[in-house]
């Protein structure tokens, strides 16, 4: 459409999950009715979602992309582009990462010695920091380099040095994988699983080459590759068992054998059975008793008991049971009448994930101001996490649609999510 010189073109209304949906259907030329029957759900649910009436969990999004024969980005729009991305510019990064992933085994040359090992492993440090706490705008630049120095030490520094190299360059190539997971280049990701790989079992550390593992299944379930990821997780636990016979555990084996578990229990949860994925949530509970019930980030994984009420939750919401979610909100609760949140002290990406989820059930439970406020808090938690989540975006959407006069402070959020009505 033209517009008059001097004035601001007109706003489009912004493409939604229902509308992609409804795109890819016609696509593969299958009505609703078809699709439906593909997904065991009501031709009326196709329907519900495509007109934004009803919101689709991870689990059935993955379930259309299968039924519909694309990848689960074709559905969400990812990876998201526009005035988010020129404001924080995250994506920038992407390809240099992509040509340095390429280059794995055989780096650019330096002009200069890369520098001595503890200082890179101070930079990886940082880097893991920031990953943790979902802050990608300023970690992604920091990744090329890094990786590139590490690579040079690993593969022709000293060879006391090597081991060590590799073990910290697995670090920074999954700092790697989760931004480019988390900004929706799910191609780089795998790439970047790779090289987590690569790296791990050239590390000489068993315990890294089973959470480069974990991170595979993960990408598994995230693809709806469910029986494969199950697979995946049971062998790497029975290559725990091996590592450490009779349950004597190490404190961080522990913590990465509860990674795996709360893993497993989501995949059940995406699978919709309950039972299965109570009695790992439950298992869960019994490793971090052996650990001392303290959170840890041992091995760049988060688990604990805060981290094991985030799956529980997480997990009832994936299934539908968004009432039951909320109602174990209020029960863990410190006081009464108010709800559960994760510690201040939590890392930054699973702290936000979680409001994100809540602010997806309270919508669904028909509490739009309680959704909002949760994804505001996720905002402060996580800018950029939030910002490019295909549940905010979603849950943004629906409260702007739901609204015949939006707040200011709703619709300035849309806008800086990328969302609008206009």
């Amino acid at each position: 459409m033209l517009h008059r010189e001097g004035t601001d073109p007109p706003m489009t209304k912004p493409v939604t999950l229902g509308d992609r949906l409804r795109v890819a259907r016609r696509t593969r030329k299958l009505s609703a009715g078809q699709l439906a029957q593909k997904v065991a759900i009501s031709p009326s649910y196709v329907q519900k979602l495509e007109s934004g009436k009803r919101k689709a969990s991870p689990s059935l999004i993955l379930a259309l992309a299968k039924a519909l024969h694309f990848g689960p980005e074709v559905l969400t729009g990812q990876p998201y582009y526009g005035e988010p991305e020129a404001e924080d510019g995250v994506h920038a990064v992407v390809p240099e990462l992509r040509r340095v992933l390429l280059c794995y085994d055989s780096p650019d040359d330096m002009e200069m010695s890369p520098r001595p090992l503890p200082v890179l492993v101070s930079e990886v440090d940082q880097i893991s920091a920031l990953r943790r706490d979902a802050r990608y705008a300023p970690m992604g630049p920091l990744l090329p380099a890094i990786i590139t120095e590490l690579t040079h030490v690993a593969l022709g520094g000293r060879v006391e040095d090597q081991s060590r190299a590799f073990w910290h360059l697995a670090r920074a190539y999954r700092a790697a994988n989760s931004l480019a997971h988390k900004l929706g280049h799910h191609d780089l990701s795998n790439t970047a699983l790779g090289c987590v790989n690569w790296a791990a079992r050239r590390s000489g550390d068993p315990l890294m080459q089973v959470t480069s593992g974990y991170l595979v299944a993960g990408a598994m379930l995230r693809q709806g590759a469910y029986t494969s990821a199950r697979r995946k997780l049971l062998g790497l636990r029975e290559e725990l068992e091996r590592l450490q016979p009779e349950r004597s555990f190490t404190n961080d084996a522990l913590a990465v054998d509860g990674a795996l578990v709360l893993k497993l229990a989501v995949l059940e949860a995406r699978e919709n059975k309950p039972d299965r994925a109570n009695e790992y949530l439950r298992e869960a509970k019994d490793v971090a008793r052996m650990a001392g019930n303290r959170d840890s980030l041992a091995y760049e994984t988060s688990f604990g008991p805060t981290n094991i009420r985030i799956h529980d939750v997480h997990a009832m919401i994936d299934m539908g049971d968004t009432e039951q979610a909320l109602a174990r909100l209020t029960e863990w609760a410190p006081t009464s009448g108010g709800e559960w949140a994760p510690p201040a002290t939590t890392v930054g990406e699973r702290s936000s994930h979680h409001f994100i989820d809540v602010a997806s059930a309270k919508l669904a439970a028909g509490d739009r101001a309680g959704a909002f406020s949760d994804l505001r808090r996720a905002r402060k938690i996580a800018p950029n996490h939030t910002r490019f989540h295909p549940s905010v975006r979603e849950t943004t959407a629906a409260l702007l649609r739901m609204d015949a006069h939006p707040s200011n402070e709703l619709s300035a959020f849309g806008s800086w999510a990328g969302v609008s009505t206009t």
